[in-house]
């Protein structure tokens, strides 16, 4: 336990100190393609979030999810790409073919759909070719293009100020 404290706190701050040379710069082209990154430790209605989605205009087959959970013996894996804190090394580095892909994608818009900065998050966030990133602003303001202020339970709240600021932005 103290030693999962460490690694996260360690690269927490490694990812931090990389964002001294982040490139802000966000595309103005329509949202098509969507990218979820879901803490599952804090949020468990993932579907239901989807559905808010679909419901604003996106196709089921333009939504690829991960879902960040905590190895439990006695939890069913998601229905998603699954993510885990032990697929982060030491040194920063992921393993998982799946997660790689995820980072590598070139998504019109990243939902961070976590409240609480984790290594393993923050490190997917950074890393990934999203063209738009949004997060709640809970999350330190370097990681996003665009913050949204609400509680993480609130999904119809997040979807609904998510997708207002989005015509606003003539991204949809």
């Amino acid at each position: 336990m103290f030693l999962n404290y460490t690694k996260d706190f360690i690269l927490k701050k490694l990812i931090k100190k990389s964002l001294k040379n982040l490139d802000t710069n966000y595309s103005a082209n329509s949202i098509k393609k969507i990218g979820l990154l879901v803490d599952s430790t804090s949020f468990f209605e993932t579907e239901k979030l989807i559905e808010d989605l679909i419901a604003n205009g996106i196709l089921l087959e333009n939504i690829t999810t991960i879902i960040y959970f905590v190895e439990n013996k006695n939890i069913e894996k998601p229905n998603f790409i699954s993510l885990t804190g032990s697929q982060l090394s030491w040194n920063g580095k992921l393993t998982g073919v799946e997660i790689n892909d995820f980072i590598i994608q070139k998504f019109d818009l990243l939902i961070n759909y976590y409240d609480i900065e984790k290594a393993i998050l923050l490190k997917i966030t950074h890393k990934s070719n999203a063209l738009f990133k949004v997060g709640f602003s809970s999350i330190d303001n370097r990681f996003n293009h665009f913050l949204i202020t609400t509680t993480i339970e609130n999904h119809v709240t997040f979807t609904k100020e998510l997708f207002k600021y989005l015509k606003l932005l003539n991204k949809l």
